[in-house]
């Protein structure tokens, strides 16, 4: 999907619209900053009783770092990962466990890339390689498709 449509927001006419890959990587998207924001809250909630010298909360919530995309098996997925302020200086940071600092590439396909280009994409064989990446709907693919 364009950005111009993501900043726009659709409407339900034009949701009718959308091909079955930008629904899943929509889907994807919600599901991901989902997944982010509970583990930001688990650890906001954990350092919950940690307080500054005058009584406010020492972890707070600080914005987003700038948004990125993760290229996954769905796609390239849109991410954006919370920052958090410690203002007690204990050094308490956030680092997502499902979007690591720096990751550009889910693990399943940077794993499969490799393969790919042993496999060699002009000899045919690339079964193995396409069910790493799509696990077993890669079936009815083949170098041809």
């Amino acid at each position: 999907m364009s950005k111009d449509k993501q900043k726009q927001g659709v409407s339900p006419e034009q949701e009718m619209e959308l091909t079955l890959d930008e629904l899943v990587r929509r889907g994807a998207r919600q599901v991901i900053q989902q997944a982010i924001e509970a583990e930001l809250a688990e650890l906001l909630s954990s350092c919950g009783n940690v307080t500054t010298l005058n009584g406010r909360q020492a972890v707070v919530r600080n914005g987003y770092l700038p948004e990125r995309e993760v290229l996954t098996a769905a796609g390239p997925i849109a991410v954006k990962v919370p920052k958090v302020r410690d203002r007690s200086g204990s050094g308490i940071k956030f680092n997502s466990n499902i979007v690591p600092p720096y990751i550009r590439k889910s693990p399943r396909v940077s794993s499969a890339l490799p393969w790919l280009y042993l496999k060699g994409i002009s000899t045919g064989d690339m079964g193995e390689a396409l069910r790493v990446l799509l696990g077993e709907d890669a079936k009815g693919l083949s170098a041809n498709v």
